[in-house]
């Protein structure tokens, strides 16, 4: 399973990368807004410290402008991947720029009908939010389970990005499930690295190691 991290902060980014375990970033409208950069600048940045997709979304919100938009943001890039609402005119968009040649990520899927009819469009990614169903007492992962299902079955070339992910049980959910993607907030990949039996069987034996003789 790739790891993507959820982020727009360079630092983040750097560290993950550092840790061996990023393979892309996926940002928002929200998580670019707490960064003190010029979008252009960040986004850059961004597609310079990571070796795979950058997803950026469009704010547009009718086909024409999503398009013009999106050409706009691929030429921040070459592995800059636009992100894309699941809706009408949305689906629009994406099958101009799947023709085009440009990667979309749909983005907001909550149901296995809108993963499929946006793969159909030619999007390169889907991105169920599990964390958001999980909210309101629906299983995010049967969600996941379901799509996977679904796009296999017509072996349609779209990987599924598990979003939306709110705890390290949900990244081991993902992996359990096969999933190609999940995009993972900082903060929980830093904690999927802990373990309190690992800290105190570290202690041990560094505590031990100092017992030992040397010449």
């Amino acid at each position: 399973m790739k790891i993507f991290i959820d982020t727009a902060n360079l630092d983040q980014i750097k560290k993950a990368v550092e840790w061996g375990v990023c393979d892309g970033v996926t940002t928002n409208p929200t998580l670019v807004s707490k960064e003190n950069l010029p979008f252009e600048e960040l986004i850059q940045e961004i597609c310079r410290l990571v070796p795979g997709p950058v997803s950026v979304e469009a704010v547009s919100t009718q086909a024409g402008e999503i398009i013009q938009e999106a050409r706009g943001l691929a030429k921040l890039g070459e592995n800059v991947v636009i992100k894309i609402p699941m809706t009408e005119e949305g689906i629009k968009a994406i099958r101009v720029l799947a023709m085009e040649g440009i990667q979309v990520n749909t983005t907001l899927i909550f149901s296995p009908i809108q993963a499929l009819l946006a793969a159909k469009a030619g999007a390169r990614f889907v991105s169920p939010f599990v964390g958001r169903l999980d909210d309101i007492t629906h299983e995010g992962m049967a969600l996941v389970e379901q799509i996977m299902a679904i796009l296999n079955n017509y072996g349609l070339d779209c990987e599924v990005i598990v979003a939306s992910i709110r705890h390290p049980l949900h990244l081991v959910e993902a992996a359990l499930l096969g999933a190609d993607i999940a995009t993972v907030p900082f903060p929980v990949l830093e904690k999927a690295m802990k373990h309190p039996l690992t800290d105190i069987g570290l202690e041990r034996f560094l505590r031990d190691w100092s017992k030992v003789k040397h010449k």
